[in-house]
């Protein structure tokens, strides 16, 4: 029993062994560590001024739901709970919350934001949006030198190859788009983003610029065109039932005075006879007369409930919080990138000092040995 007795003393002595030689060796190169520590604030220090300022704006919208949850009793809440929207489900509307995300990247919204006008924060300056995405925003330095060599093959492919020109034209067409416009919608693209929250509903809308105040500008800017875009679906055919209804009023409603002014006109030309053929043409005006107006007033009363329509499908929206001009900018973290590339050379360095060393010196030692 004594003999198979485990003794563990031994192999803990040796990681404690090697812990502390570790330590050593990270003691010794603690100049080359700070060193290279130093070397990675100055980059982090240089890279961190080299980025543009960024400002992001953030507007939150409650839409109003359309469809009715009350039948599903508790499974509502339930869903709620899990994140399932089952009023969005349950609705025949096409366009719920969870889309409005694919709404704002469309091609033909982002187009719609181009002609909008905008002023820097001094208010020395104005672009339209196209303008500002395609010449006034600033890159970091090292983006010329990578993009350099892509602009090479460019001109060589230019010289092989033709492309074929769109034609240029004042007004945009999101089906044939030129390649500028192309850039302006992906730029666009990236800087705008909307997320919706499947449990509130509740929409939240930020757009990311170099100047604060283009960014508060065209964030209210992309809020109103959302909701208007939704309010015109959502009314789209309440309002085309409206000018229907509009159509069919102005048309009883003109038969009704010409039925009226053929009455009164063969009354006037008619009083004080008496005979039999007077009277039968006198009733048929007037049954034709009061069918007018009976016509006449059932078109008036569905032209208010074609109206009352439209204002019952119109979306009410709760701006939670509405666009304002950031003060400080989002990014880029000036204080992360330095902590950053301190931590990182500080552990290549140290990864330097405790493997670098002696990697190399077994390297060596293979090569000596196997050209002798």
């Amino acid at each position: 029993m004594e003999n198979n007795t485990i003794q563990p003393t031994p192999e803990s002595g040796e990681q404690e062994i090697d812990l502390l030689e570790l330590l050593q060796k990270l003691w010794a190169g603690r100049r080359l560590i700070l060193k290279w520590c130093a070397v990675g604030a100055v980059v982090g220090l240089i890279i961190a001024f080299s980025i543009p300022k960024e400002y992001t704006t953030t507007v939150k919208l409650a839409p109003e739901i359309q469809g009715n949850k009350s039948g599903l009793g508790g499974l509502s809440s339930l869903a709620s709970m899990a994140g399932i929207n089952m009023g969005s489900m349950n609705s025949t509307d096409a366009v719920y919350p969870e889309l409005y995300p694919d709404i704002v990247q469309s091609v033909p919204f982002m187009t719609a934001l181009f002609d909008v006008q905008l002023t820097d924060a001094k208010g020395e300056q104005k672009w339209s949006t196209s303008e500002y995405i395609s010449e006034e925003l600033r890159s970091p330095w090292w983006s010329a030198l990578l993009g350099f060599p892509l602009k090479v093959l460019g001109w060589g492919k230019g010289l092989f190859s033709r492309e074929v020109e769109t034609p240029e034209s004042n007004t945009i067409d999101p089906f044939r788009l030129t390649k500028k416009e192309s850039n302006v919608v992906s730029a666009l693209q990236e800087r705008i983003s909307v997320n919706v929250d499947k449990k509130t509903m509740v929409i939240s809308l930020s757009i990311t610029m170099q100047d604060p105040l283009v960014s508060a500008m065209l964030t209210d800017t992309v809020m109103r065109n959302l909701q208007n875009y939704i309010t015109e679906y959502r009314t789209n055919k309440a309002r085309n039932d409206l000018e229907f209804t509009q159509r069919l009023f102005d048309e009883a409603q003109s038969k009704y005075y010409e039925a009226q002014q053929r009455y009164a006109q063969y009354m006037d030309q008619n009083q004080g006879i008496v005979r039999r053929s007077f009277r039968t043409e006198q009733e048929r005006l007037q049954n034709e007369m009061n069918l007018a107006f009976n016509l006449y007033n059932q078109t008036a009363q569905q032209l208010q409930m074609a109206k009352a329509k439209v204002q019952e499908s119109t979306p009410v929206y709760a701006v939670v919080q509405p666009a304002t001009v950031p003060l400080r900018a989002s990014k880029p973290s000036k204080m992360m990138l330095l902590v950053g590339f301190v931590l990182l050379a500080g552990v290549g360095a140290a990864g330097w000092v405790l493997f670098g060393q002696n990697a190399i010196d077994l390297f060596k030692n293979t090569n000596t040995q196997f050209l002798s």
